[in-house]
């Protein structure tokens, strides 16, 4: 749920099994939640330091293109602006315009537990530019010295448009599989719908600084028709910020 508007072939069963076997896995992982996720980890970007998360997810009648940069401008605020463009009917425009702060009240540690709190805006263009709100509380659990973390959000979004609350809410999982691979998986909702998941791998091209992830997901217990793919791309350069 880190883009709270975000909308995510396999069965509901399927997916809860997954995720299960991923969580009671005890291979050896080091600690980073960011893409391909939507819970998001109770982590931000090194002080004085930025990165950009960037992303395609095919779904059945669109394309949608991620860009989401954001920095640590304090030490302990990490600002993020961006948002996506969809292709859809053979026409482009701008869907999601993602502005947002995070801040962290425990960080985690190997071992340990962390708590952090996200505040953000989704405006949407093509919808005459509605904007919702959202505020979610991002935990997560480190185990095994790093090597299996879980992830749980808990938040709200404000519907702009009518006015009404709902809650939000994911549960994810990452767990080292080789020295620069890691498997990926959880299950998140929003309001009374069906919840979704997805299922990938992260892997670090060149280690904490350029990382390769690709997901499959779909809506919990039902047809293809909400399946999709994603391809993400996440850069980490070295602080350079005064």
């Amino acid at each position: 749920m880190r883009q709270a508007a975000a909308r995510a072939s396999h069965k509901g069963l399927f997916a809860t099994t997954a995720l299960a076997a991923a969580i009671g896995l005890a291979v050896p992982a080091a600690a980073n939640a960011a893409r391909p996720l939507n819970t998001d980890d109770a982590r931000i970007v090194d002080a004085k330091a930025c990165q950009l998360e960037s992303w395609v997810r095919s779904n059945r009648d669109s394309t949608e293109f991620w860009a989401l940069p954001g920095c640590n401008v304090t030490g302990n605020l990490e600002l993020s602006i961006g948002g996506a463009r969809t292709r859809a009917a053979g026409e482009l425009a701008t869907t999601n315009v993602i502005v947002q702060g995070k801040t962290l009240f425990r960080q985690l540690r190997p071992n340990d537990w962390g708590l952090g709190m996200v505040a953000g805006s989704n405006r949407h263009p093509d919808e005459t530019g509605r904007r919702d709100w959202y505020l979610y509380l991002p935990l997560s659990v480190s185990m095994r010295d790093d090597r299996w973390v879980v992830h749980t959000n808990l938040g709200v979004i404000h519907d702009q448009v009518t006015h009404h609350q709902r809650g939000t809410w994911g549960v994810g999982t990452e767990v080292k599989l080789l020295e620069r691979t890691f498997f990926v998986g959880e299950v998140f909702g929003e309001g009374t719908q069906r919840p979704l998941f997805q299922l990938g791998l992260r892997f670090w091209a060149i280690p904490d600084r350029l990382q390769i992830d690709s997901t499959i997901g779909n809506r919990v217990g039902t047809d293809t028709s909400e399946r999709f793919l994603s391809i993400g791309l996440r850069w980490l350069p070295p602080a350079f910020l005064p």
